[in-house]
């Protein structure tokens, strides 16, 4: 019996350890966390304007919607950060307006995959990115908003 009271505390202690560690870890994680999202953004900005003409390149061999010439697209100063709920993936989305025949906004996807960034041209017809960060709800969790005004 005093063999079983002892190997109960054992246990209760590591538990309670665990816990406590776990507790004590919580702020360290959430500082890394916050210097990768940093790390991140200043990388998507140094490589943005080759992100926007490589995004342009893959949107347009997709040929959709059927028949829309992308021309001059001009994209948006604003930048949305979001993870994947799926994948923990990190992506930008950035709005841009095609300058064709009929003006359409849309959102434009980029995706940051640990240590660069990349497009595969995935876009959001007739969403702005907040727009699609809320109908995209079940896929995707918002991390941080960049406004061309509030950025250095």
């Amino acid at each position: 019996m005093e063999h079983m009271v002892s190997i109960i505390a054992v246990v209760a202690a590591g538990v309670i350890g665990g816990m406590a560690a776990a507790f004590l870890l919580r702020p360290i994680r959430a500082v890394r966390r916050s210097e990768k999202l940093a790390r991140a953004q200043r990388d998507f900005h140094r490589q943005r304007e080759q992100l926007e003409a490589k995004f342009i390149d893959r949107a347009a061999a997709g040929g959709k919607p059927r028949g829309l010439r992308w021309a001059e697209v001009e994209f948006d100063d604003d930048v949305i950060y979001v993870r994947d709920r799926k994948t923990r993936k990190l992506k930008a989305l950035m709005e841009h307006v095609e300058a064709v025949s009929n003006v359409r906004a849309a959102t434009a996807e980029f995706l940051f995959d640990g240590s660069r960034w990349c497009t595969d041209g995935r876009v959001y017809f007739n969403l702005a990115p907040s727009a699609t960060v809320k109908y995209l709800s079940a896929d995707l969790e918002l991390v941080a908003e960049e406004h061309a005004v509030n950025r250095p």
